[in-house]
């Protein structure tokens, strides 16, 4: 078949939840009600045209399958699922269509959703396929063809983008009533097969290219060994050769050559089109690479992962060094898909000048790709400008104020080996038993309470100064009380202040510590509908004044219950910001935690005998070859401890993790030395609690008996089997009973019950324990 040239210049993806989040308020408007499925499917048509047009202004051609159709209501790898019918057999008799998308996304009745965990080392987090040999699976839904020809009509000729078929089935997890030994990769004829039907279609469609997203090649975290990965993608791709439009196979966030195996020639070594290759996190071997000769190796050199504007003479270096890998021809790319950066740095207007020349969001790597590509036709005086200006930029962040603070620096590099360690570990565990007095299976939350419409104007009003300083802390301290009140009710252990005068719990702390700016627009897609605006770690940390201590103090006045103090860990706060690049994660880790130990000191001074230290992010940053994890989980273990070590022995210190692989990282979790630790479970069915017990861990374990990603009200008797599937692994003198996560995205109507049956089912273990 004759093959349509690949585009000099593209993107893998591009956020999709709107430069004002309009999918997002479309989608809940639909969930709650206040909006028709057709007023639903209008608005993102609506959208989605909206973004192929921004990027023909940008500088994509329209025509030549440069712009990527990538838009997802909700998540692509659930895309991938429903494309292909499988759907786990709890869900039989599933509506058609969005709602029964939106049902294996959500959950209903009694039928919990898909679990849900993080995308590779980003703050994304994806459905999990739930695959058995019996899953039914074939072309089942065509809405990705229907996509193609909707933009088409508009005059945008896209490439779609599809999860790739072995990284569906790599990322997928067994259905519950698989046979022992089985793995979704078993599945893979199946799925190939219905590939092809949809490829096929695809090229009826006109589609120029179709882009299929293989990330789990970067990675040999999946537990599947290379050799199993390499004869599937030989298998998958010999069949997809066939009757189809030309492929391009992306392998972002990593490097596909690792020590278990090289997976870059593997794929060099198979009948697809072009590769597209992360030149960011990833690298091509300097030598001519076996197969590539006749195809297009697509280099992503522009960052698709951070904020930073790129050196585009640097990365010009880059493209010029590839021609020794032996590609047919070479085009420049993002290295990774748009969606984990917000739209357009021009969309910032409140931002330091000074820091404003230094980002590049969506938008901006969009012109930084059409720059490159230029540069590829015409050569690099076609656009001296541009690249002197890019220059320029780069150079300026060297020298600026406030990116290095001696005093910061002075003070880490003064501190003892020992400022990192607590006392013993019984020690600790007697002297709080006696100063707390807790039951049997404590009860508490993980911090968050729902944030209401009255907090969220409050707030508003607050930051456009229509509500002065002392009423917006009255208002939240009314929030406060009513808080703590409806806790003890509820017959809460240890209690929280349920944090209404935060926005975020990586923002909140950002905006009062030098080193950080914030967005007014920077949305990012966390996971569905849930956007955040990660802020932007720019230069050396400091703590200003304590942040959280009169909140907490305030609290603790109001019952005799202990109340947690709050804080989020510098891990995630690195984790679930963008962070510079102009020295190592592991230097701004540390002074991120000096002024979390500020706090923390701070904290017990003012009475308070619990600190949470959130590590919700602990998995996601690990690397994703294991040859590398080491060192991270060193000093990622190194900075907690480091913010909580001063802690006294009767202080308890608890930390939370959640969504993510957590076996990878059990001995790290017991590293970080904390008394407590709650850790997301119920989506998974205590999956992590046979994994601990094996590990031999003895400290305090919370793991969640209440999904809250999902607006299901879990029953006393679920969240009873739960509890008991805990105390039979696990120590009941060590289990703590919590959600999976904070609460601030419910809402009172579900989270009321919710703990009425959490604290009901505490009651009917302990009796059972005696």
């Amino acid at each position: 078949m004759t093959t349509t040239a690949f585009p000099t210049g593209t993107i893998l993806g591009y956020p999709r939840i709107g430069r004002r989040r309009e999918l997002k308020r479309a989608v809940e408007a639909y969930w709650a009600g206040r909006q028709s499925l057709d007023e639903l499917e209008s608005s993102a048509r609506e959208l989605r045209l909206g973004t192929l047009r921004r990027l023909v202004e940008l500088g994509l051609d329209p025509l030549d399958g440069s712009v990527p159709g990538s838009f997802s209501y909700y998540d692509q790898m659930l895309d991938a699922a429903v494309t292909l019918g499988a759907v786990p057999a709890r869900f039989e008799a599933l509506p058609d269509g969005l709602p029964g998308y939106f049902t294996l996304a959500r959950g209903d009745g009694e039928r919990p959703p898909l679990e849900m965990t993080k995308w590779f080392d980003t703050n994304y987090h994806y459905l999990v396929p739930e695959i058995g040999p019996t899953t039914p699976i074939g072309l089942s839904d065509d809405r990705v063809v229907r996509e193609h020809v909707e933009a088409r009509e508009a005059g945008i000729v896209t490439r779609p983008v599809v999860v790739g078929p072995v990284t569906f089935l790599l990322l997928s997890k067994p259905a519950d009533d698989s046979p022992a030994g089985f793995h979704p990769l078993d599945r893979l004829d199946d799925v190939v097969a219905a590939y092809a039907e949809l490829l096929r279609a695809l090229a009826d469609a006109g589609a120029p290219w179709v882009q299929l997203d293989e990330p789990a090649l970067v990675t040999d975290a999946h537990g599947v060994p290379f050799a199993a990965v390499a004869e599937a993608v030989r298998t998958a791709y010999d069949v997809l050769a066939d009757a189809r439009p030309p492929l391009l196979v992306t392998a972002p966030y990593g490097d596909l050559r690792g020590e278990s195996g090289d997976a870059l020639a593997v794929l060099a070594g198979t009948g697809v089109e072009a590769i597209a290759i992360d030149l960011v996190q990833g690298s091509v071997p300097p030598g001519p690479v076996r197969g590539l000769e006749g195809k297009t190796l697509v280099a992503g050199v522009v960052d698709g992962h951070g904020v930073w504007r790129a050196d585009l003479d640097a990365r010009l270096d880059v493209l010029d060094a590839l021609s020794s890998a032996g590609a047919a021809s070479v085009a420049v790319a993002t290295s990774t898909s748009l969606l984990h950066v917000p739209h357009d740095v021009d969309d910032e207007p409140s931002l330091d000048p000074a820091l404003r020349p230094w980002l590049a969001f969506a938008d901006q790597k969009v012109r930084e790709v059409t720059v490159l590509a230029a540069c590829l036709d015409r050569g690099r005086e076609a656009v001296r400008g541009e690249l002197e200006a890019a220059a320029s930029a780069v150079a300026s962040r060297t020298t600026a104020p406030g990116v290095v603070l001696p005093e910061v620096r002075e003070r880490l590099a003064t501190l003892p080996e020992a400022a990192s360690h607590r006392g013993a570990h019984a020690e600790r565990v007697a002297a709080q038993r006696d100063r707390l007095a807790l039951p049997a299976l404590p009860t508490t939350t993980i911090g968050s309470f729902p944030q209401t419409a009255e907090i969220r104007r409050a707030r508003s009003a607050w930051s456009r100064g229509e509500l002065d300083d002392g009423d917006y802390t009255a208002a939240m301290r009314e929030e406060v009380a009513r808080v703590v009140a409806l806790q003890e009710e509820l017959g809460l252990d240890v209690l929280v202040h349920g944090e209404p005068e935060r926005n975020d719990m990586v923002q909140y702390f950002a905006e009062q510590l030098d080193g950080f700016a914030a967005t007014a627009n920077g949305w990012v897609q966390s996971y569905g509908s849930r956007c955040v605006r990660p802020p932007i770690l720019w230069g050396d940390v400091r703590r200003r004044r304590p942040i959280t201590v009169e909140w907490a103090r305030y609290a603790q006045s109001l019952t005799a219950k202990p109340v947690k103090g709050m804080l989020t860990g510098p891990v995630t706060i690195l984790a679930w910001s963008f962070v510079r690049d102009d020295q190592p994660l592991a230097d701004t880790a540390a002074q991120v935690a000096l002024a979390l130990r500020d706090e923390v000191t701070d904290l017990e001074a003012a009475g308070i005998a619990v600190v949470q230290v959130d590590e919700p992010a602990l998995r996601e940053l690990l690397p994703l070859r294991r040859e590398h994890q080491a060192d991270y989980l060193d000093w990622s273990v190194r900075a907690f401890r480091l913010a909580t070590a001063g802690a006294a022995p009767a202080t308890q210190v608890h930390t939370h993790l959640c969504y993510s692989e957590f076996g990878d990282v059990i001995g790290a979790i017991d590293g970080l030395d904390a008394d407590v630790t709650s850790l997301e479970a119920a989506r998974s069915r205590m999956e992590i609690v046979p994994a601990l017990h094996a590990a031999g861990y003895a400290r305090g374990i919370g793991p969640g008996v209440y999904d809250i990603h999902s607006p299901r009200v879990p029953s006393a008797d679920e969240i009873t089997a739960l509890l008991e599937l805990a105390v039979k692994s696990i120590d009941p003198a060590l289990v703590w009973v919590n959600p999976d996560c904070g609460l601030k995205t419910r809402s009172y109507e579900e989270v009321v019950p919710a703990l009425r049956h959490l604290v009901t089912a505490a009651h009917a273990v302990r009796e059972t324990l005696g």
